[in-house]
């Protein structure tokens, strides 16, 4: 092996590696002082401070390198810390001082600022140079709900520059002037409010000094606590280092050395803490007496469930209870509540609000691969060729997977994006097939059609690894290509490069979200992006796959622990003989063989009067499900409705009883991220008084009701957990660490990073073809609604925003729009900001107008974050026709402008 010297001393180098990296990797980060170099970020040699002199032979000539960028020459001297450097990097400390505050002890980063450091190592004692006048007089920016800017501790290092470049690629703050005018600007010179930051904060967190921080002062030393835990918010499963005072959160930062996030996060993940101890928090069990909801003890509440349960279970029989749980919640927690529906309860009526989003993926995943979940991890970005992103706005919905395809897409890669709307990710595609909603079958059949009579499939991957492509390959060579043009609204030489830049790719990576999951064809859609991957190979290596951008934090665990009533824990089929047997058996009690009830058919059921009582926990069904008014009529008609939540919902107006739950900060258990990582969640502080964690709760309840369940514990619980589910048979709570393991983890604790390596799950991968078909929305109420509807989420809340809506968040985005094409909006006399009136059959909703080409003529788009609109009044009753998903995104409605806001009616 290469090697060079340090200080007289010889060690081995690393390829491609760094003055600066091998000296650390050697003897520590603490022997070369830095001022511009992050450990995420490039090399940049600003600041000059890591500076070494570095000689070719023994005592020959030495020249000074910026070590950060600098290549190890094989055999060469390193000097870290001679004389001349010494007194280069005190000339060069001193320089900045002359431009520096020397205001250290009231500073917020006192202690743990990188300049004090780096002055103390150099040896500065005092400042030879007359003072600057440039920067000093700069005023503090406090504009924003979350950052903060003091120009006048600016250094000049261009950290935060290129952290919104490199890392957020954002491009929002720059250096303006030249010289000693140099200085840092946000957008064209604005305040952090009315820029254009996204609020990521990954500026804050790399600046050396206080220049940028941020209201929660999380560069500050003052924390006497720290703990590692994982974010609540969308799937990306982002680690977080959670800094306590005197028992209550002070602030969070991104661990450097997390590997699903790289010391990144979005604002919600870094900034949107403060719900958690909101004084909105329910603080008590309640029950509805006299029809109002009044506190009782935990007992009291406890009892009146027992006894309502069995009354109704003896009445009526355990079909006539449900559940859903919630992918907010752990893996331990749903686990738990299928459990009690199953064992205790003795029905299959569980499901988890995964049927409202990802549910087609879960289901044409394993038709056609054998496993419902991402083949590869978002690391392999880095190893792909060509990123395709179906139905997915990636850059709002999961912001840190978001970033980094971004970044593909802004350094000129390949990249495809389909989707109706012209999102973010769109601006930078090199191909943008922007589709008419609900087309997405019609497209990509396309795509495959184009594949194959251009001869770019993969014979050989086909031949050895798939089984039913001749059958697959003679329908789609009959697609008429003239009819898919036409319904879809895309130019097919359009469809024809991007399927061919796809198919010849050396790795394609697919990813896919909820615009391909929420239609009435979803299922289809996924099993057609399989095909896709299928037909080039695309599967079983790094840099390829199929990958769904999971929505909620837990989604996938939900799922995996079984929380659908055709599925228990670990996927095995709940009605069949022998999976029935060997659930029983584990659980020692007899599970129900009989089939139960996905989360539409129980609100039929409850309409009908064959649904008598529901547990909800952390589900608000009646803002985020789709037509409210069916959703609340099946409320109404419960004889008992149980609520597990953390703040008061539209659901739990509607509950017979409230039981108050646990924020992820209050908790601890599992997340299973979107590419199958299951990551330890770890309770930061206790749950405010009257409160109890989700998983205790349900143990009380199945302990009530006469199920010897052991307290609640992480640890034990993942123990239950992987002698019962296969893919987590290897997971011990003690071995995660803090990046957690990607399922399946074997017996031995090896995880996996790729699935379908050498072979499919199912054996072989399985080709399907389907026809596309309208959507019967748009099929029956087109006439008389010509426009379509489809929902969408921004950046700054998540859903239904219950959380969100208790932080600052709300002062950045505080209501719903509507996006309407400006000719549309010339149509009906619309104007920016007005408030329009969107019908569909279901009933009517006020919105404000967004006047936007990011939207074609016909097609609106909106989100459902703020309960004073209530979206889903018009939102309707079509489903994926598989796996009974919501079609959210296909909505036929009529707008005009309106005449006062319209209160909906039950």
């Amino acid at each position: 092996m290469a090697s060079a010297y340090i200080n007289d001393k010889l060690y081995t180098i690393n390829e491609g590696e760094t003055i600066l990296n091998f000296v650390r990797r050697h003897l520590g980060k603490e022997l070369v002082p830095t001022l511009c170099d992050a450990p995420n970020l490039d090399p940049f040699g600003s600041c000059r401070v890591c500076s070494v002199d570095v000689a070719l032979k023994k005592d020959g000539p030495a020249k000074v390198q910026a070590s950060c960028h600098t290549p190890v020459i094989a055999d060469s001297f390193i000097y870290t810390d001679n004389e001349r450097i010494t007194r280069l990097r005190k000339n060069i400390i001193e320089l900045v001082l002359t431009d520096h505050p020397l205001d250290c002890l009231t500073c917020e980063v006192n202690n743990n600022c990188e300049l004090q450091t780096v002055a103390a190592k150099v040896g500065v004692r005092d400042v030879r140079y007359p003072s600057g006048k440039n920067h000093l007089d700069k005023k503090k920016d406090l504009s924003h709900p979350y950052m903060t800017s003091d120009f006048s501790k600016c250094i000049n290092c261009f950290r935060c520059v290129r952290a919104c470049d490199e890392v957020q690629g954002e491009m929002v703050l720059s250096m303006a002037g030249r010289g000693f005018d140099s200085h840092i600007i946000k957008s064209f010179d604005n305040s952090f409010f009315d820029s254009d930051c996204v609020s990521c904060g990954a500026c804050a967190q790399v600046c050396p000094t206080s220049a940028i921080s941020d209201v929660f002062e999380s560069k500050s030393v003052v924390a006497d606590k720290k703990t590692r835990t994982v974010c609540t918010y969308c799937g990306v499963g982002c680690n977080l280092e959670v800094s306590m005072v005197n028992g209550k959160v002070k602030s969070i930062q991104a661990p450097y050395t997390a590997e699903v996030n790289q010391g990144h996060t979005c604002l919600k993940g870094r900034f949107a803490f403060s719900f958690y101890n909101h004084a909105d928090r329910i603080k008590s069990p309640m029950i509805r007496k006299n029809g109002k909801l009044e506190p009782v003890s935990w007992d009291e509440a406890y009892d009146f469930i027992a006894g309502k349960l069995t009354s109704i279970k003896s009445q009526y029989g355990p079909d006539s209870i449900a559940g859903i749980s919630s992918a907010r919640c752990t893996n331990e927690e749903n686990y738990l509540l299928q459990k009690f529906i199953r064992a205790v309860i003795g029905t299959n009526n569980i499901d988890c609000c995964a049927r409202v989003c990802h549910s087609p993926t879960a289901l044409g995943m394993q038709r056609s691969f054998g496993t419902g979940a991402a083949t590869n991890s978002v690391e392999d970005i880095k190893y792909t060729d060509c990123i395709m992103i179906i139905g997915a706005n990636p850059t709002d919905a999961h912001p840190v997977t978001g970033a980094k395809l971004k970044q593909f897409a802004m350094k000129g890669k390949t990249s495809i994006v389909i989707d109706p709307r012209r999102t973010e990710m769109a601006k930078y595609a090199t191909y943008h097939l922007q589709l008419k909603p609900g087309t997405n079958v019609a497209i990509i059949n396309m795509m495959l059609y184009y594949i194959i009579t251009e001869g770019a499939v993969a014979k050989e991957f086909i031949d050895n690894r798939t089984e039913g492509y001749e059958d697959f390959k003679n329908q789609i060579l009959k697609v008429d290509i003239d009819v898919m043009e036409k319904v879809t609204g895309v130019d097919r030489n359009l469809v024809k490069e991007a399927a061919l830049a796809y198919a010849k790719a050396p790795n394609a990576m697919s990813f896919h979200g909820l615009g391909v999951t929420e239609h009435t064809q979803g299922t289809f859609t996924v099993m057609l992006i399989s095909d896709l991957a299928m037909i080039t190979g695309n599967i079983g290596r790094r840099g390829v796959g199929v990958n769904p951008l999971r929505g909620q934090n837990n989604v996938q665990g939900a799922a995996d622990m079984g929380c659908q009533p055709h599925q228990g824990a670990g996927y095995m089929d709940t009605y069949d003989p022998a999976m029935n047997k060997l659930y029983s058996d584990f659980y020692k009690t007899p599970i129900p063989i009989g089939k139960g009830l996905k989360i539409p058919e129980m609100f039929d059921a409850s309409i009908e009067g064959k649904l008598k009582a529901l547990w909800l926990m952390g589900e608000d069904v009646v803002q985020t499900d789709p037509n409210t008014n069916k959703v609340i009529a099946a409320m109404e008609n419960l004889d008992l409705l149980v609520v597990q939540e953390i703040f008061m919902t539209e659901t739990s107006k509607y509950a017979t009883v409230v039981l108050p739950g646990a924020t992820f900060l209050e908790k601890s258990g599992t997340y299973t991220n979107a590419e199958r990582r299951i990551q330890r969640v770890q309770k930061v502080v206790e749950p405010l008084e009257g409160t109890k964690g989700d998983g205790q709760i349900v143990v009380d309840i199945m302990n009530k009701m006469g199920f010897a369940q052991p307290p609640y514990e992480p640890d034990t619980m993942l123990e239950e957990i992987s002698q019962i589910v296969p893919f987590f048979a290897g997971v011990k709570w003690d071995e995660l660490g803090d990046n957690g393991k990607q399922w399946p983890v074997l017996k031995d604790g090896s995880d996996t990073e790729i699935l379908h390596l050498e072979t499919f799950k199912r054996g072989k991968g399985k080709f399907h073809y389907f026809d596309w078909k309208e959507s019967n929305e748009t099929k029956e109420n087109g006439k008389e609604y010509p426009y379509i509807i489809t929902t969408n989420r921004e950046l700054e809340h998540y859903n239904c925003g219950t959380m969100t809506r208790r932080t600052g968040n709300v002062k950045i985005l505080t209501e719903d729009v509507v996006m309407v094409h400006p000719v549309d909006a010339k149509k009906h006399l619309i104007n920016d900001g007005d408030m329009v009136c969107i019908e569909s059959p279901r009933g009517k909703v006020d919105v404000k107008a967004k006047i936007t080409d990011e939207v074609k003529p016909g097609i609106l788009s909106t989100t459902f974050h703020f309960p004073e609109v209530m979206l889903n009044i018009i939102t309707g009753d079509e489903h994926d026709s598989e796996a009974m998903c919501p079609e959210y995104k296909v909505v036929a409605v009529n707008i005009r402008k309106s005449k006062g806001k319209f209160k909906s009616k039950v």
